[in-house]
């Protein structure tokens, strides 16, 4: 994968919580994970956001956003990815500080994500499951990813995100 390093670096010292973001490498591997080996990886600036723009041989795979929401006490920094055709294609928590919740990282509460759509309520309860113990981070989440699918969404279609 080539991802620009340098460019992820200054975009995680760019965050609120600069000391506290996730390193250049744990995004890099999110993004492989999610979008598979061989990704290149540029930014575009969309208002204040900076959006990672993925794509591989020339095509377009998607757009993805590192974004802090908060948590009971803690921010809970985490990637949102959607594919060209605006579903979800991922979420994955990269930094969780809370001493409670962290099943918001697990595979199997991410996994009801994948391929939603704005039309989607994306709402915990309604097609969202909570994880007891850690409502606070779940609906954190939740409310965070319905945000970053509805601007990253919105961008797209406009022609803003290209």
């Amino acid at each position: 994968m080539r991802i620009w390093t340098p460019f992820l670096l200054g975009l995680l010292a760019a965050t609120s919580l600069a000391a506290q973001a996730p390193s250049a490498d744990k995004v890099a591997k999110s993004l492989t994970r999610i979008y598979g080996p061989g990704v290149q990886v540029d930014s575009v600036r969309v208002d204040s956001t900076t959006v990672l723009r993925i794509s591989q041989g020339g095509s377009l795979r998607g757009f993805a956003e590192v974004r802090n929401v908060k948590g009971k006490d803690q921010p809970i920094t985490h990637l949102v990815a959607i594919d060209s055709a605006d579903r979800l294609k991922d979420i994955d928590i990269l930094v969780y500080r809370e001493p409670h919740g962290g099943e918001v990282a697990y595979d199997s509460w991410r996994k009801q994500f994948r391929g939603k759509t704005i039309s989607a309520p994306l709402q915990v309860d309604k097609d969202i499951r909570n994880i007891s113990g850690a409502t606070i981070s779940s609906n954190a989440v939740t409310r965070s990813v319905r945000q970053a699918l509805a601007e990253l969404t919105g961008w797209h279609r406009s022609g803003r995100l290209k």
